[in-house]
């Protein structure tokens, strides 16, 4: 299979993987070594178990989110996705306490592949100012 078709199905699954929080999926598209920085942890998140922990934390705050792939660009080894991410407010998120608001996000991310089809590396837009900004927690 060409590379630019499969990184298309990787994604694809990997959205499957964070809306459902499947760690099975998130072990056969995450590679153990792969590292990953977020506003959830100090220290980077490793592996599939470690990118499934910011899902959690997001569904903390978010009991109902959801990531949807907007649009893609695809190479030979990362992937460019504008996401929305969708949820209610209605948990405690980074000191906030629930406020009941819908929320519609776009984030940007580009995604690392290895030679093996696994994730290794997310590098992140700032997508969660969008979410201050809706949740009414900046000026």
């Amino acid at each position: 299979m060409e590379l630019i078709e499969r990184n298309k199905n990787l994604m694809k699954k990997f959205e499957t993987m964070i809306n459902t929080a499947d760690d099975r999926l998130a072990d056969e598209l995450i590679a153990n070594d792969a590292t990953f920085l977020t506003p959830a942890s100090p220290e980077p998140l490793c592996g599939g178990k470690g990118y499934l922990s910011l899902v959690h934390w997001m569904r903390k705050g978010f009991s109902n989110v959801q990531w949807h792939i907007k649009d893609m660009v695809v190479d030979n080894e990362k992937v460019a996705v504008n996401w929305t991410l969708t949820g209610t407010h209605d948990g405690e998120f980074m000191g906030a306490k629930a406020t009941g608001k819908n929320i519609s996000v776009s984030f940007m991310n580009f995604y690392y592949i290895n030679e093996n089809g696994k994730f290794t590396k997310d590098i992140a837009a700032e997508g969660m100012i969008g979410i201050f900004l809706q949740l009414g927690l900046l000026k």
